[in-house]
């Protein structure tokens, strides 16, 4: 039988759901218990697959093709459990298949409300396809207080108590803010955040304290009893230095325990925390320092390519490099002003991205890496802008650009015209952006003798995708002659899926996202790769 936790946040948005629910499945996990975490989105987005990364972050791809919320990479890497389409649903979403639904006339006739239709369709979507989970978290994206939130803090009132009070329960995160000027802890924020949620019927179980500052008993007295909470109930979370210490700072809050203790359920076992211990144990110690360069257009959110940032993190945890990412903006970089940049870097990623702005600076980085022989990774676009590169200064195609770019030049990527996904036939739009790329996991076949190959310990991998152009495969004879080789291509062998050259100590491009399948307990073969490669390169120069 399953049972239900809602976390919901208030007073500020950022306060960290995604990792409270990520890190509770952990703790759960350890205990025994089968966990499954799901996201609702209030925004009116379809998916965010088409939202800029300044306005929402990173776009999270999941094996079955869905574009999703980038809490979802947490949960994928703190609990080792891949998410699926079904785990993330938006309001676009829910409204596009109510209107739908509509236009039908499987309504009969009847007249659609938010009030039963919005809500039962977040019930549904809250149970469907639990099996044998013993938990599912569900997080509550927003604030509360925000209108877009109404209907889903209504659904989870109304299937709490459809449920039973034994099947649900509610976490409330919220801030308590210190003021400096006073040296004091306020709570008054978190006591309105709650007289909010209870004012449409939800009363909290347990309160999380996000603050910077350790919080007293006193006041866990005072929230717990201005809020109606029992005070071991009030538990705090305070700022850490790396994000794979909250599931280790929870359990010394008891949060796992009290959760249990809640629903009445014994602890099936003690909550061996050695992975997340070990973890933090190398990320405190003493490491050698290592820089790298991502050169990318969205330096200023690192939200942007979060699901990357981390996967780098394991990576150098691996290779025990105290690793420095320098987020360089490409639209800085020309050709006159690359080396003065770049000289001070071990290594250089491109990461994936759209759209021309940048472009020119990306490629100028590109010829920094081969001609100097500094270990380089080109992830999906990046890739692309490496045959861009390629194609210009190896084979003299000057003109040589992306028909993403415009008409203009020698078109050496384009629209991907289609592809195989299972039996069927997909195709790829400019027209129609949302959900028109090749999505999700696909097959790739390597080259025996090839880097990559060895990298992975195999010839055949599975790895996600997001992408609608593809690189021109009549190239490959003719850079091939030039040592830049089709190192892996799809199972048919119609798309190029990874690129290589030669004589260079690791100079690799790969079509997909392998960012999106690193944990930080098993880091991804080709993060730690490459940062050995950059360990390599820094060690050669020191």
């Amino acid at each position: 039988m399953a049972r239900y936790i809602f976390v919901t946040g208030g007073v500020v948005s950022s306060l960290g759901k995604g990792l409270t629910s990520a890190s509770l499945a952990s703790l759960l996990q350890l205990r025994g218990y089968k966990v499954r975490i799901r996201k609702l989105d209030p925004y009116l987005n379809v998916d965010p697959g088409t939202m800029n990364p300044f306005e929402h972050g990173e776009v999270f791809v999941t094996d079955d093709g869905a574009e999703t919320d980038l809490d979802l990479g947490h949960y994928e890497r703190f609990t080792d459990k891949p998410s699926a389409r079904e785990d993330n649903i938006t309001t676009g979403q829910i409204y596009k298949d109510i209107i739908e639904k509509e236009r039908r006339g499987e309504y009969l006739g009847s007249t659609v409300q938010i009030i039963p239709h919005v809500t039962n369709h977040i019930k549904k979507f809250i149970s469907n396809k639990v099996s044998n989970e013993d938990f599912v978290i569900c997080e509550i994206g927003g604030t509360v207080g925000d209108i877009e939130s109404l209907p889903f803090l209504e659904a989870i009132r109304q299937f709490s108590n459809e449920e039973g009070k034994n099947k649900s329960l509610f976490i409330h995160l919220t801030l308590v803010p210190y003021i400096a000027a006073s040296g004091e802890l306020k709570t008054k924020p978190t006591q309105h955040s709650v007289k909010e949620l209870r004012s449409i019927g939800i009363q909290p179980d347990v309160i999380i304290c996000r603050s910077e500052k350790n919080i007293p008993k006193e006041e866990k007295r005072k929230i717990s009893l201005f809020c109606n909470v029992e005070p071991e109930h009030v538990v705090q979370s305070i700022d850490v230095k790396s994000i794979y210490e909250v599931p280790i700072k929870y359990n010394e809050e008891k949060l796992d325990k009290k959760i249990l203790k809640i629903f009445g359920l014994k602890e099936k076992n003690k909550a061996n925390l050695k992975i997340w211990k070990d973890i933090i144990l190398k990320i405190n110690s003493k490491r050698k320092k290592l820089s790298i360069a991502i050169v990318g257009k969205y330096v200023d959110l690192k939200d942007a390519y979060k699901s990357l940032d981390e996967a780098l993190i394991h990576g150098s945890l691996s290779n025990d490099v105290d690793l420095n990412t320098d987020w360089v903006d490409s639209t800085k970089i020309n050709k006159n002003n690359v080396s003065k940049i770049l000289k001070n870097y071990s290594a250089i990623l491109i990461p994936g991205g759209f759209g021309s702005r940048g472009t020119e600076g990306k490629i100028e980085a590109i010829t920094y890496a081969r001609k100097y022989k500094v270990p380089f990774f080109g992830i999906c676009f990046g890739m692309q802008m490496a045959i861009i590169e390629s194609a210009r200064n190896m084979l003299g195609i000057k003109k040589a650009t992306s028909s993403e770019f415009g008409n203009g030049g020698v078109h050496v990527v384009g629209l991907m015209s289609e592809w195989i996904k299972g039996k069927t036939i997909q195709k790829g739009s400019k027209k129609n952006l949302g959900g028109t790329m090749r999505l999700g996991s696909y097959k790739a076949k390597l080259n025996k003798n090839s880097l990559i190959s060895k990298i992975y310990k195999s010839t055949t991998i599975n790895e996600r995708h997001r992408h609608r152009y593809e690189v021109d495969k009549t190239l490959k004879s003719k850079l091939e002659k030039r040592g830049l080789t089709f190192s892996g291509l799809s199972p048919d062998g119609s798309l190029p899926e990874t690129i290589e050259l030669e004589n260079h100590p690791w100079f690799i491009g790969v079509q997909f996202h392998p960012e999106f399948k690193s944990r930080p307990f098993a880091p991804h073969p080709l993060f730690s790769s490459f940062i050995k490669a950059a360990k390599n390169n820094s060690e050669k120069n020191d």
